[in-house]
């Protein structure tokens, strides 16, 4: 799994997890890559730092001119999720935890070809993505649905 900071054509920076840097390509190309924040698929890899371990000594304080981390629990994110949260749940169908074989139905040509989400265990997500299947981790936990 690699992380990429990402930027799409209007100028909004997100994060996002893919299994290799040709998955992040292939599923570029097919415009299955959308910014969060707009929906934007025009989306390019943006300049990254690389993650290195440092070790700092007790005597020597960590260097004040490095940015400061991005607030994970701002109001401002918070709408956001939501925003997305309701755009998914309004626009797709929810298939609880048979989205691994629905969603893989669907890249076989199987079944038509819908907006879904649900949920996955981790080695059944990871064998979608192992095969290729187009599949993104949301950043929330479906609400479940009764029958």
């Amino acid at each position: 799994m690699i992380k990429f900071s990402l930027r799409c054509a209007q100028g909004h920076g997100f994060e996002s997890w893919f299994q290799s840097g040709a998955a992040f390509d292939s599923l570029q190309n097919r415009k299955l890559v959308a910014c969060p924040s707009c929906g934007d698929t025009q989306v390019e890899k943006a300049l990254m730092a690389p993650a290195v371990a440092q070790t700092q000594s007790p005597d020597k304080p960590a260097p004040s001119d490095t940015p400061a981390a991005p607030q994970h629990n701002s109001p401002e994110l918070a709408a956001k999720l939501r925003e997305l949260r309701s755009h998914i749940e309004a626009n797709s169908e929810y298939v609880g935890e048979n989205f691994a074989s629905q969603a893989r139905a669907m890249y076989l040509g199987d079944i038509p070809d819908r907006p879904i989400y649900g949920e996955a265990r981790p080695q059944d997500a990871k064998a979608l993505l192992d095969d290729g299947v187009p599949v993104l981790p949301l950043p929330f936990t479906p609400t479940r649905k009764a029958n």
